[in-house]
């Protein structure tokens, strides 16, 4: 059967979707516009929370819809700030260095996964582990960046703050508007269907001639390469990198706790995530040791009475997912 007939038995998208897509593209517009109106404190709470979306939609991918479970995805979160670092040294202008960090980074990426995705479920998961702490060691020993005291990509401060604040926001919402829309392209693909035959039964998908190392390597590298995109951009609007912080066992927690809370393996259940995670971390994030507790109380009590996270909870009313991933057939006539 032709890729024509198959897509002639697919239903088209919801009217609720395309309510949400069309909601979102006006959403972007206004946020594109907000820089010049908010002040510089709205601004940085903004790029901290397109940076959480990325970071969901990144851990989502890999685990939600390739059932590649990492705990080290911090790894390239630091490694896309010490490429940055790097580079910015050699001479290389602050910004365009932001997306380069990631690219190099995403090679990087390339190289690990010959090794890490021939390995099964938990073996994988403290393998991703492993590495992000040997490559926190090496990165350390880099004189220029100085042990745990960390250094700074001052070029940043050649630019004027205001200048500089707005460059990285409009950098920062483009970047997340395009893991979004990124995201939903591949997972709408062939890759999206092969990922999630792959997550659901690995033996199965390669039984119907799936390759299925060739499709988790490329989402692997897809999402090490968003992390890094993330990582770059967080340095840019905080200007020191440190490894101790760069590559912190936090940035997959945050990760897990986004998608889990959201709703694992739906497309719109990590960004509601990232949103409840960032007012939280608004609202409780002075409280110090108790914040963190409190997460953790939070996290247990999805794990106990939510397990399907927010979209969950909407699913079990008897709606339908909002933006599924899967894919609904026509019924046949009479």
């Amino acid at each position: 059967m032709s890729r024509a007939a198959i897509a002639d038995k697919i239903m088209p998208m919801p009217k609720g979707d395309k309510l949400i897509v069309l909601a979102a593209g006006l959403l972007l517009l206004g946020l594109g516009a907000l820089p010049f109106l908010a002040p510089a404190l709205i601004v940085d709470k903004m790029i901290m929370l397109f940076i959480l979306i990325i970071f969901a939609v990144m851990w989502n991918l890999l685990a939600g819809y390739a059932g590649l479970i990492s705990v080290g995805q911090q790894a390239f979160v630091g490694l896309g700030g010490y490429a940055m670092v790097r580079m910015v040294d050699a001479g290389l202008p602050p910004f365009p260095a932001i997306f380069v960090a990631a690219l190099v980074t995403g090679a990087l990426a390339f190289v690990l996964s010959l090794f890490v995705l021939r390995m099964k479920a938990g073996e994988f998961a403290i393998a991703t582990w492993v590495i992000a702490e040997v490559i926190r060691a090496i990165v350390s020993f880099d004189p220029i960046v100085q042990g745990e005291t960390g250094t700074s990509v001052v070029a940043l401060n050649a630019y004027a703050p205001e200048m500089r604040r707005m460059t990285i926001y409009l950098l920062a919402l483009v970047s997340m508007a395009g893991a979004v829309w990124g995201t939903w392209a591949l997972l709408k693909g062939r890759t999206g269907a092969e990922a999630q035959a792959i997550r659901d039964d690995e033996d199965a998908a390669a039984s119907v001639g799936i390759s299925t190392f060739r499709v988790k390597q490329r989402i692997y590298i897809l999402a090490s390469v968003g992390c890094a995109l993330a990582g770059t951009l967080w340095l840019a609007s905080s200007i020191t990198f440190q490894p101790r912080t760069g590559f912190g066992i936090q940035w997959s927690i945050f990760m897990l706790f986004m998608v889990l809370v959201g709703g694992i393996g739906t497309f719109i259940g990590p960004i509601l995530g990232a949103l409840l995670f960032f007012a939280l971390q608004e609202i409780f994030g002075d409280f110090g040791a108790w914040y963190l507790a409190g997460l953790g109380l939070v996290a247990i009590l999805f794990a106990l009475y939510l397990p399907r996270g927010i979209v969950g909870l909407w699913l079990d009313r008897g709606y339908n997912e909002p933006l599924s991933m899967r894919r609904r057939l026509k019924l046949p006539r009479g």
